[in-house]
């Protein structure tokens, strides 16, 4: 008995041992080709730093506005990080490269005092700039096109300086926006039907307009409700806020003007451009202005110049000029239009409407003309800090006097996903058709994670957003709505510039080096999205000179959505515990083993002269 009693067990243990074999075996292989795929690359290292800093996929983050700053997280990260103190309150509306007393050292001539002046490093403020004491959430779109709380835009100088022409009323604690301006003290409804019986903007032809001297950005903000998509810009001038006003209704708006530098937009790219009595000398310096816009306006554009000189014979005397002046100064609008190729379509009242030719093919004057000079520079979107010239940018070549320059876009919206013709020609390095529709399938998986993550994304809790890499701007196309907009930037020091792609796709966007702040006022974006920014500009410029210029551009309780290697978000994890951030580090969607991780952020409120809620407990 005692023999088969061994015999017995040893059968039992050569079976366990062969499956164990046969298990280990299987386990191997299965590995050994999972790693050869190459997903498996750096998983110990994702695996090490998920357990240390808790990822889940569901981070308990506070993404309401509720004005108290209650943060629910324990700041995770190195206790020994810097912390940035506060700026004096009376950095609340500092705007770091249009500083007015920086800006009054720069030349008068051709306004080059108004355009971008950055300080040197050794002038740079390592400090967090304050919201005015009373600070409260903006209005949630569509009231907040109408109303503005007095406490976040403290000035009441514009309305007493355009009280006759509508701009704007102080009511209580709040301005009240009736939609008047400078040319259409009626509204802006009314002013744009006009424009609508010439130009077609209710049918998605028109999707994207440049606003040069926009005011408070009426104009762009009832265009809205055409779906039409207004790019504002106004100096910082004696007309004080009138930009941080317009991104506080909601609208899209930056600090800029058309002086000695070129915009920092991408060649054809808007549908339509407008100056209603902008004060910009159209017919000054050889043209150089309107060239500039013939640049940025794609062939087939229109262009609406409203207020003098136009109708000069029966306003000149309300406009307290000569009649001689205004003449000379349309005379040579209509010959820089003429020159430039554009044709006049309609001239009624105080508003003329030129339409810019589809190609070069109706423009034969072009080559016998010896006033024209065409512009040397192969590439046109090479603008970032680039003189003005004045010249005039070629036309893409065409086959056929029928065919647009460039290439014909859809109607929007369904423009938003269409090919666009910079890449359906080849004229993208490195972009295929084929990628740029997986970069669609891409960003819509990568927006559905952020939704699950922040399910307040796409309910108009955040109105004014940032994508400061946007590549070829799906991230924008996956969240576009009603309820938001997205000003897209194109890194200037990025490998490919995608300006162009974005614009064709119906969005709006702007070029800009992260080294330097950005031209807008503090408080005016929602929500920021940074996919890949910290790894573009590692060695180029401090991580901590853009985090603070995001800490300044981001409203109180506003988020951001970081995306990059999880080394980099460690990093930048560590410098904003400093500075009134609370953070969560989150999964990947595909997983854990993914070294790409999202690190997603909300900043505490707090006002000058105070702590922060987090800070008193």
């Amino acid at each position: 008995m005692a023999i088969k009693s061994n015999s017995g067990e040893g059968r039992t243990r050569s079976s366990l041992s062969i499956i164990i074999v046969v298990g280990l075996c299987c386990f191997f292989y299965i590995l050994g080709a999972w790693q050869k795929s190459g997903f498996g690359k750096g998983d110990s290292i994702a695996l090490q730093v998920t357990k240390q800093t808790e990822c889940t996929n569901s981070p308990n983050l506070n993404f309401e506005t509720h004005h108290g700053g209650s943060g629910s997280l324990k700041d995770i990260g190195d206790s020994e990080a810097k912390t940035f103190k506060p700026c004096g309150d009376t950095y609340t509306d500092y705007t770091p490269c249009q500083d007015q007393g920086r800006a009054m050292t720069f030349p008068r001539e051709n306004m080059i005092y108004r355009e971008r002046h950055c300080p040197p490093d050794e002038e740079k403020l390592y400090c967090l700039i304050p919201a005015p004491k009373g600070y409260v959430a903006p209005f949630p779109w569509p009231k907040s096109r109408d109303y503005v709380p007095y406490a976040n835009v403290p000035y009441k100088s514009l309305t007493v300086e355009k009280a006759v022409q509508n701009w704007v009323q102080y009511e209580g604690n709040v301005f009240r926006f009736p939609g008047g301006g400078t040319q259409f003290p009626q509204g802006a409804d009314k002013y744009i039907d006009q424009l609508a019986s010439v130009i077609p903007i209710d049918n998605g032809t028109v999707r994207t307009a440049l606003d040069t001297g926009c005011g408070v950005a009426s104009w762009g903000a009832y265009l809205l409700k055409k779906n039409v998509l207004a790019m504002s810009f106004a100096p910082r001038d004696s007309h004080e806020a009138q930009v941080q006003f317009a991104l506080e209704r909601g609208v899209p708006a930056v600090i800029g003007v058309l002086g000695s530098i070129k915009l920092p937009y991408s060649s054809r790219s808007f549908d339509m451009a407008h100056c209603s009595r902008c004060l910009i000398p159209w017919g000054a310096n050889d043209g150089i202005y309107m060239m500039e816009v013939d640049r940025v306006l794609r062939p087939g554009g229109y262009w609406v110049l409203s207020g003098p000189p136009i109708n000069w014979k029966n306003n000149y005397q309300a406009w307290q000029r000569t009649k001689e002046d205004l003449k000379e100064e349309q005379r040579k609008i209509e010959e820089i239009a003429e020159l430039l190729c554009w044709e006049k379509v309609s001239e009624k009242a105080e508003i003329a409407i030129w339409r810019k030719r589809i190609n070069a093919e109706l423009c034969p004057r072009r080559q016998d003309e010896t006033r024209i000079n065409i512009c040397e520079s192969a590439n046109p979107d090479d603008v970032w800090y680039k003189k003005m010239e004045p010249c005039i940018n070629q036309y893409p070549e065409v086959n056929s006097p029928e065919e647009s320059a460039g290439g014909e876009l859809k109607p929007f919206p369904e423009r938003l996903n269409a090919i666009p013709p910079r890449i359906a020609s080849g004229s993208v390095p490195d972009i295929s058709v084929n990628s740029y529709q997986e970069d669609i399938k891409q960003w819509q998986k990568h927006v559905k994670a952020y939704k699950k993550i922040n399910k307040l994304l796409d309910t108009g809790r955040y109105r004014n957003i940032m994508d400061m890499n946007a590549g070829l701007g799906s991230f924008a196309a996956a969240i576009e709505s009603p309820k938001l907009w997205v000003m897209n930037v194109v890194p200037t020091i990025a490998d490919i510039s995608t300006l162009g792609v974005i614009y064709e796709r119906g969005l709006i966007g702007i070029y800009h080096d992260w080294c330097e702040a950005f031209s807008t006022y503090p408080r005016t974006y929602d929500l920021i999205h940074a996919n890949g920014v910290f790894s573009l500009y590692q060695n180029k410029c401090k991580m901590e000179d853009i985090l603070l210029e995001m800490d300044r551009i981001l409203r109180p309780e506003g988020a951001v959505i970081f995306r990059d290697d999880v080394d980099v978000l460690l990093r930048v994890k560590k410098t904003v515990s400093g500075m009134r951030w609370d953070t969560k580090l989150v999964d990947h969607e595909d997983g854990p083993l993914i070294p790409e991780k999202i690190l997603v952020a909300v900043k505490q409120y707090w006002v000058g002269g105070s702590t922060s809620k987090k800070e008193k407990e």
